[in-house]
């Protein structure tokens, strides 16, 4: 364990072997990191915390400071983040907010500098936010979803998997697995056949999802409509199964095509 005699560490704190802490970084209570995590200087890491293996946290990041809530009235409330994650410079994560709630982050992931992510969110494996992306509370990021720089995700939005929001958008509604969504609000520009074939989805799982795609997104039918018709294609792979059950589950609706 490596540990700057600028640091402060709480002896509270839980260290795993390995652990190494930078300059001026501020570990307090109740936090637990585990081993071969590295945190540079500058860095603050409170709350009810756990980080987990192999991370490494950039210089200024904020972990775990209470959650941006006014209704947050001092409940005991949680942070919990995998393993292998990338967190870099001065990006700020914060717990949930009502009594026993968390926010939970996956494994693998990539927070680019001075991202946000807001109490109650969700995020999986194997995500990328770019720099200054924002999650607000109660977001749902699912495995492999890419979200571009500067872009704005609203309160109980989810994305769906191997997605990808372009930089700048303003994202409101729920955006579609396997999507390439952008703008203002943001809307489907079609399939991520890039993030759809580097995660070698079969020829057989892209076509069918191009065929949902084209009635849930061009053919000007309402979603109800459109997802009946989907439901009849002659093949139903997994991925449009789970396209359609996503779509189904939708709260604040699902973005839809920019094209007329």
């Amino acid at each position: 364990m490596q540990i700057h005699k600028t640091a402060i560490v709480s002896k509270k704190a839980k260290l795993s072997d390995n652990v190494s802490v930078g300059p001026y970084t501020v570990i307090a209570d109740n936090v637990i990191i585990g081993s071969g995590t590295k945190i540079a200087s500058h860095c603050v890491l409170e709350g009810n915390t756990t980080v987990g293996r192999d991370c490494e946290i950039f210089t200024g990041a904020v972990v775990g400071s209470r959650p941006q809530d006014l209704k947050y009235k001092g409940e005991k409330v949680f942070l919990e983040i995998g393993d292998a994650n990338i967190i870099r410079e001065y990006c700020t994560l914060n717990p949930g907010t009502e009594e026993g709630s968390k926010t939970v982050i996956g494994n693998n992931n990539l927070l680019m500098a001075y991202s946000h992510i807001a109490h109650d969110c969700s995020v999986g494996s194997n995500c990328v936010l770019a720099n200054n992306s924002t999650l607000a509370g109660h977001v749902t990021i699912e495995d492999r979803a890419v979200i571009g720089g500067i872009v704005a995700i609203h309160q109980f939005v989810r994305m769906g998997t191997l997605s990808i929001v372009g930089g700048c958008s303003k994202v409101v509604q729920d955006i579609p697995p396997y999507s390439t969504c952008d703008g203002h609000p943001a809307t489907v520009f079609g399939l991520n056949l890039v993030g759809l074939r580097r995660h070698k989805l079969t020829k057989e799982s892209i076509t069918s999802l191009d065929d949902a795609f084209r009635i849930l997104f061009s053919s000007g039918l309402t979603i109800k409509h459109s997802l009946e018709k989907v439901e009849k294609l002659p093949k139903l792979t997994a991925e449009v199964t789970y396209l359609i059950n996503f779509i189904k589950k939708s709260e604040r609706g699902i973005s839809r095509s920019c094209r007329k």
